[in-house]
């Protein structure tokens, strides 16, 4: 009984250290600042979307895919051996965020408020379960990267982020990452 009681205390010892060393390995990437949506900064520098007159809204929706973060997190899969950026995990976010632009962009500029924000519940739900099967995969970096693809899908959609939680954005409404 000793026995296996010193086996499972090593293991638990290895798991804290293996944990602490991927921790601290994704502290060290250096990424560059995000610029996030907030009521003091809602100037959209990013992709100029509230400005732009001359694109038309499923324009401006696709657009938001050039901020799309899926092929950095699949980067960071071989550069730091950041094993929850698996190619599965990357398209099944990928995939969230395709079929909201595309529903969006169905559902037309001119539908309700209510409509647009039940599109975006669903997708932070999806992302809430893809969360729950892999806890590291949305962590700090991940989320800030998720919040900002958010707000500016939101500002695309005719919608002002900081009109939503508090001035913190859509996602914030139902997140639970």
């Amino acid at each position: 009984m000793n026995k296996m009681l010193y086996i499972f205390i090593g293991y638990l010892v290895i798991r804290g250290a293996i944990y602490l060393y991927t921790n601290q390995n994704k502290k060290s990437l250096k990424i560059p600042p995000k610029n996030t949506v907030s009521e003091k900064n809602i100037s959209n520098e990013n992709l100029n979307l509230k400005l732009d007159d001359s694109l038309s809204y499923s324009e401006k929706l696709n657009k938001t895919k050039a901020i799309y973060p899926f092929k950095s997190w699949r980067e960071n899969y071989f550069e730091y051996d950041m094993e929850q950026y698996t190619q599965e995990n990357c398209d099944a976010a990928k995939q969230i965020f395709d079929d909201l632009i595309n529903k969006l962009i169905n559902f037309g500029e001119h539908a309700t408020e209510k409509k647009k924000l039940g599109l975006f519940k669903n997708a932070i739900n999806k992302l809430n379960h893809l969360s729950a099967t892999d806890e590291s995969l949305i962590e700090t970096g991940e989320r800030e990267d998720l919040c900002e693809l958010i707000d500016q899908i939101t500002i695309a959609s005719g919608l002002n982020p900081i009109d939503y939680a508090d001035g913190e954005g859509i996602a914030d409404l139902w997140r639970e990452w």
